[in-house]
């Protein structure tokens, strides 16, 4: 399916853009800079008056040449898109709420009345639930409760919460106009921690899994936001009777799955930070920790489904050179790899308008960057054997030990609501209990594919384009 946006119709909603973080604009704004993953974009004289006055707060038109390059922009995450009100409203969202022994759901259906319907989901309840719309008599899993709520929706949309999910007032206001652009699919609020006073409540409102920031972005493997929970999302229904809904077979991770789905049909999936509902962590460390280390048995079959886009590392081959010579403690080699691989950049670039300085930069902010996506590996995915291994060499305990540094570093930066100690003891153990679950599901699994990193060159063919 093409991810070409579909030429306006009349009585579109109007279209505004707003610029990612992410975008740089040289050559006099013809050359475009950045997004996830990142990438380069040549604009003509007149693509690029168009970005000026987009960016200056004019209105996308109607026209299907301005509708086709506004899409391109949104489809690479270099803008992102603003629509006035459309006809979709809360009457044509169906709410699908799976439970299983949870009969405080009751709690989150206030700001659900205006909707067409909320289907409550009794998964197998020890206790079956009074007002359950679907009951299984024994547990299915998430998957399967989902798809017994949404199949006999008649809206156009449905909406999936978890039991624990309290929207916040308005919540569809920011989600609903997205859906003008019918590459769509699915569009999700930001998660946020209920506020606490305990320890676990006070990490979780600054390390849940579930919040993936306050910058909106567009889903998809590799990309600064790869994933979207279920916990909260909103789905057209008609993208889940093409795809067949979720997978049944997977008992974690199966809301991912369905979003790398849609992506790999060309379909679109947004994260709206503007919208936002509220969800319970969990009320013990050890129930915690059981769900880091669930959420990473789910890597396994995901990196079975789709290949690299589990990778836990996206490194070109010369960056891979560049930090294991650091890594085998020679940085004479490490640093002439890295400046040799930033000399040749330029070459690729400079038929784009990036300038030869600005070139290098990039090349070695990249080398810098994937230095913290392996630091991340080794404290996390690969500590079963990484940790090991770098501890026993004096040049590996030194990565070791600047790898765990950042952890400090986070605190000083963000200053979060608990103690160095505390915050120290979460983070650690949350990456040794996901980690773990990485390793477990692999074996499981027979596999070594949650594990190896993802070395596609960069900028690939798909980094640079001409518009």
């Amino acid at each position: 399916m093409s991810t070409e946006i579909v030429e306006g119709a009349a009585g579109s909603p109007e279209l505004r853009l707003t610029p990612d973080p992410s975008l740089s604009r040289l050559s006099g704004g013809r050359t475009l800079l950045g997004g996830s993953p990142y990438r380069v974009l040549r604009l003509s004289e007149a693509g690029a008056r168009l970005v000026d006055g987009w960016l200056g707060g004019e209105a996308v038109s109607g026209g299907a040449g301005q509708r086709r390059l506004a899409g391109r922009l949104i489809a690479a995450g270099l803008v992102h898109p603003q629509y006035a009100p459309g006809p979709l409203t809360a009457a044509d969202v169906t709410a699908v709420i799976p439970v299983r022994d949870h009969p405080e759901v009751t709690d989150a259906l206030g700001n659900l009345a205006a909707l067409a319907r909320v289907v409550v989901v009794d998964d197998g309840s020890a206790v079956p639930l009074p007002g359950a719309a679907v009951r299984h008599p024994v547990s299915r899993g998430p998957a399967a409760a989902r798809n017994s709520g949404w199949r006999p929706a008649r809206t156009e949309l449905v909406a999936f919460l978890d039991a624990d999910v309290v929207p916040e007032p308005g919540w569809l206001d920011a989600l609903l106009p997205h859906f003008a652009d019918p590459r769509v699919a699915a569009v999700a609020p930001r998660v946020r921690s209920r506020a606490g006073g305990s320890a676990l409540e006070r990490y979780e409102q600054e390390r849940s899994p579930l919040d993936l920031g306050p910058v909106p972005a567009v889903v998809r493997p590799g990309s600064r936001v790869s994933y979207v929970p279920t916990a909260a999302l909103v789905v057209r229904v008609s993208a889940l009777r093409a795809l067949g809904g979720f997978d049944e077979t997977m008992r974690f991770g199966e809301d991912v799955d369905l979003v790398w789905r849609m992506a790999g049909r060309g379909l679109l999936v947004r994260y709206e930070p503007a919208s936002e509902v509220r969800h319970a962590p969990r009320s013990r460390w050890s129930a915690w920790a059981r769900q880091r280390f669930d959420y990473g048995t789910s890597a396994a079959p995901l990196a079975l489904r789709h290949g690299t886009a589990a990778a836990p590392v996206r490194v070109s081959p010369w960056t891979l050179a560049c930090w294991a010579a650091i890594a085998a403690g020679r940085p004479a080699a490490a640093s002439a790899t890295a400046l040799i691989t930033a000399s040749l950049l330029p070459r690729k670039l400079r038929g784009v308008g990036v300038p030869a300085e600005e070139a290098v930069a990039l090349a070695l902010r990249g080398h810098w960057g994937a230095g913290h996506m392996f630091a991340d590996a080794v404290t996390r995915s690969w500590w079963p054997v990484a940790m090991p291994a770098l501890a026993a060499s004096r040049n590996g305990r030194l990565l070791l030990t600047a790898a765990l540094a950042r952890h400090v570093t986070d605190w000083h930066t963000h200053r979060p609501p608990l103690s160095l100690p505390q915050w120290l003891t979460a983070r650690v153990a949350d990456d040794l209990a996901y980690g773990a679950g990485v390793w477990w599901g692999a074996l499981r699994h027979r596999t070594l594919a949650p594990l190896r990193p993802d070395t596609s060159p960069w900028p690939g063919r798909d980094g640079v384009r001409r518009m």
